[in-house]
Parts: structure tokens; C-alpha cells; sequence
């Protein structure tokens, strides 16, 4: 991507954020992307760079997707009349496909984060995530839409 371009895009959205689209303005918000893209240089040149940003979208699409529905889920769960009969709490064992610190990170953070689902643990050879679901159905079910949903998207996040 041109860098003319991002610092034109970048002086866009300082105006959309501090509500003013004056000259004085968006010269200021121009300064400022020009300042910023001077630290993240060799990161802005690279050709997959949109490619990456369209990635994040994705997983950020994905995981309030997936806040939505487990927070309707765990609603109706907890405000039926029989919901000791319902909940199957379960703690299951996750094989990692994804390997670096910053991936696992994310990946057990965004499984915290979704309702009725806690990231426990990683075992000592980082290949093993312990997981505690409110309801498990299955646990097959369960990390299948665990390796297909959150860890796909991080690999093609983090894939170079």
C-alpha cells in the first residue's frame, strides 16, 4: 500500500475520532500518521499488509460472533427453571495445533473471554490446552468449532 495513502487514511480517521475535519485538524492527525508510520515502517511496507489487517478483521468478526451466541446460550441456561439439569460442566483437553507464546495467548485469552468457557492451563510441552466448559455436549463437537473457529483464524493471522 502506497504510504501517501495510509498517512491520507490514517489523517481520515484522526478527524472521524477527534469530531473536527478542519484544515488545522487533519494537517495535525497528518503529522501524527506520518510520526507513527515512521515507527512501523518496515511493518507498513510489506505487500501483505492489507491481507493481514482484512486476517484481524476476520478473527475480530469471528470472536464477537461467538461472544454473541455463548452469551445467549449461557442466558438461557441460567435463567431456565431446571438448569441443574442442564449444565455438564466438563474440563477437556485441548491439542494446540498453533505453537509460539503469542499464539497460544490469544487463543486460550479468546476462549476466556467467550461466556461458559475458561482457559485453564497449558501443559508443560505447550501442546495441551485444559479447557472448563459450562455445558459440553461432546467433547469432539467442542474442539473441532475450537480448531476450525479461534485457532484457524490465528494461524492465518500469524502465517507469514
Amino acid at each position: 500500500m502506497n504510504f501517501a495513502l495510509i498517512v491520507l487514511i490514517l489523517a481520515i480517521v484522526w478527524g472521524a475520532v477527534t469530531g473536527s475535519f478542519g484544515i488545522m485538524n487533519l494537517l495535525l492527525g497528518v503529522a501524527v500518521a506520518v510520526i507513527a508510520l515512521f515507527f512501523v515502517r518496515d511493518r507498513v511496507t510489506r505487500p501483505n499488509f492489507l491481507r493481514r489487517i482484512w486476517r484481524v478483521l476476520s478473527l475480530v468478526g469471528l470472536f464477537l460472533y461467538e461472544l454473541m451466541m455463548s452469551a445467549i446460550r449461557v442466558a438461557v441456561l441460567v435463567a431456565s427453571p431446571d438448569m441443574k439439569r442442564k449444565i455438564h460442566p466438563a474440563i477437556i483437553a485441548y491439542p494446540l495445533t498453533v505453537t509460539s507464546d503469542a499464539e497460544i495467548t490469544l487463543l486460550a485469552n479468546l476462549i476466556t473471554l467467550t461466556p461458559g468457557t475458561l482457559s485453564i492451563d497449558v501443559s508443560e510441552d505447550r501442546k495441551t490446552l485444559y479447557v472448563h466448559a459450562l455445558e459440553l455436549r461432546s467433547e469432539e463437537e467442542t474442539v473441532q468449532s475450537i480448531r476450525t473457529g479461534f485457532e484457524a483464524k490465528i494461524l492465518e493471522v500469524f502465517e507469514p
